[in-house]
């Protein structure tokens, strides 16, 4: 499965951009610290679903949208949880349970379990990564695209980018 992802795009986030310069956001949670566990409330054992996440960087002039990446590593599984995209530019945090109440505009990609939205994970080892992305453009695939193409779309794109790593559920 991680070898699957990494060929589909889940890698090309992380290191195949085309933008020449990328710029860091700075991601911050109400319910999510660095480094500690995803509360179980965020996870299937739960019922809030996505948490609520902020993000900030210097004024970048090209910001055309925001895509959001839930992805995770688990000693048996890599999976991708949850793609937002085209979320408008001036957009800066997103209340818990946004997966359910999307920002005007915005769309979800099919994750690797098949759903649209988001997946809260439920595995209780892992690492898990919430990583925002401004990109130079709308990221434009047809209703129902595969998870690779709307990955590789914000690889493509990305001018900024920024992650929240919590590790393992409480």
């Amino acid at each position: 499965m991680a070898g699957v992802l990494a060929s589909t795009g889940c890698g090309a986030i992380f290191g195949r951009s085309e933008a020449s310069e990328i710029a860091g956001i700075n991601i911050s949670s109400p319910d999510l610290r660095e480094g500690k566990p995803l509360p179980r409330q965020h996870s299937c054992k739960g019922s809030q679903g996505s948490p609520a996440l902020r993000w900030s960087s210097q004024p970048l002039s090209k910001a055309k949208s925001v895509a959001i990446v839930v992805d995770s590593h688990t000693p048996a599984t890599s999976a991708v949880h949850w793609v937002l995209y085209n979320i408008p530019p001036t957009t800066t945090e997103l209340g818990p349970g946004a997966a359910e109440s999307l920002p005007e505009g915005s769309s979800q990609a099919r994750v690797t379990s098949g759903k649209v939205g988001y997946e809260p994970p439920c595995n209780d080892e892992g690492t898990y990564r919430f990583s925002v992305y401004t990109l130079s453009g709308r990221v434009k695939v047809s209703e129902g695209a595969p998870l690779s193409e709307v990955l590789k779309k914000i690889a493509d794109q990305t001018i900024a980018r920024g992650r929240l790593t919590v590790v393992d559920i409480e």
